[in-house]
């Protein structure tokens, strides 16, 4: 009879203690993502602060893309230049239709993949896959690293 109940509550504890780090890794996943959704509303409402405060101060963006050889090549561009961009947008010109792929978290990094479709004034432009790495910074996520591939065929 002790056993029994020595059993039933081991099970009860360990049952809780699972739950417990379940509803704390979804809510690190949800705020990961809520940075990554933020950035994109953002965007898409012309909002060149609500953007510049998705970012950490060291960020950098990047596309890997082909040169005038074919060659394949990263270029980097400056935070400054993409908010500054977006902010002389219009509210709804610049739209980036994303899904969430999978989500990496360890301590303060996190990895986020989307694949997307952008539309620029309401037409297709180009679509490809976002990676995207985030650190937490001063209790807050924030967006260190952004690479994306960019094509006009084959989107997901």
């Amino acid at each position: 009879m002790q056993k029994t109940k020595l059993l039933k509550r081991f099970l009860t504890l360990s049952l809780t203690v699972v739950l417990i780090n379940t509803a704390v890794a979804q809510s690190t996943e949800d705020s990961v993502k809520a940075v990554v959704n933020n950035m994109f509303a953002a965007m898409k409402n012309a909002d060149s602060v609500g953007l510049k405060n998705c970012f950490s101060d060291w960020a950098v963006l990047q596309t890997i893309t082909r040169n005038k050889e074919g060659e394949t090549i990263v270029r980097t561009d400056a935070i400054d230049g993409f908010t500054s961009f977006v902010g002389k947008t219009n509210k709804g010109d610049a739209d980036e239709r994303i899904s969430f792929g999978a989500v990496h978290i360890d301590g303060a990094l996190a990895s986020v993949w989307t694949p997307y479709s952008f539309y620029f004034k309401g037409n297709f432009s180009h679509c490809g896959v976002n990676s995207f790495q985030l650190v937490r910074v001063k209790g807050q996520w924030k967006i260190q690293h952004i690479i994306d591939t960019r094509r006009k065929t084959d989107c997901l």
